[in-house]
């Protein structure tokens, strides 16, 4: 009894340990890339929340609660989470996006973009990144909010100074 105890004491001690080294990384990776002290807060409550789970899973199957049930009450809450985030898959995917636009995205707040969408010509400067959608200042003085969803999947170009945008081919002559 007292080894389980201990090694409790030690992944709560580990979990501890982990999610203020990620928190600190998040937090050089934000202040070398000017990000937002609203983003940095919520990529770090979804890591920390991420790494809460592995920790609550690891710290059950230590106190003796068999494998099999174990999974069967993860699976459960996988189902019911599955359900629920099917019927709003684009919240989910936007969050996703969000996380990957944080670590990964080329394009900072203020800097000039278009986004080549066939539907929509989309050419303005990044206002803000939120954990939704990125805010578009447009040229003629409109905002416009694009999912992050599609911001990953649709090409965007950065536009220099100086150069204008591409125009979009509509197949018209």
């Amino acid at each position: 009894m007292l080894l389980k105890i201990l090694l409790v004491c030690g992944v709560v001690v580990l979990f501890l340990l982990v999610a203020r080294i990620i928190d600190r990384v998040i937090g050089e990776l934000a202040n070398k890339r000017s990000v937002s002290e609203y983003r940095v807060e919520y990529v770090s409550k979804i890591t920390r929340f991420s790494l809460l789970f592995c920790a609550v899973a690891v710290i059950c199957l230590l106190l003796g609660l068999g494998y099999g049930d174990v999974s069967l009450f993860l699976s459960s809450i996988f189902a019911v989470v599955g359900i629920a985030l099917f019927a709003q898959w684009s919240i989910l995917s936007n969050i996703t996006a969000s996380v990957i636009i944080f670590f990964g995205f080329p394009y900072r707040v203020g800097d000039r973009i278009q986004v080549l969408d066939p539907d929509a010509k989309l050419c303005g400067v990044i206002t803000e990144i939120t954990m939704f959608h990125v805010i578009v200042r447009m040229d003629d003085g409109n905002t416009v909010t694009y999912p992050n969803s599609l911001m990953l999947q649709r090409a965007v170009l950065k536009v220099t100074s100086g150069a204008q945008p591409l125009e979009r081919d509509t197949g018209e002559d």
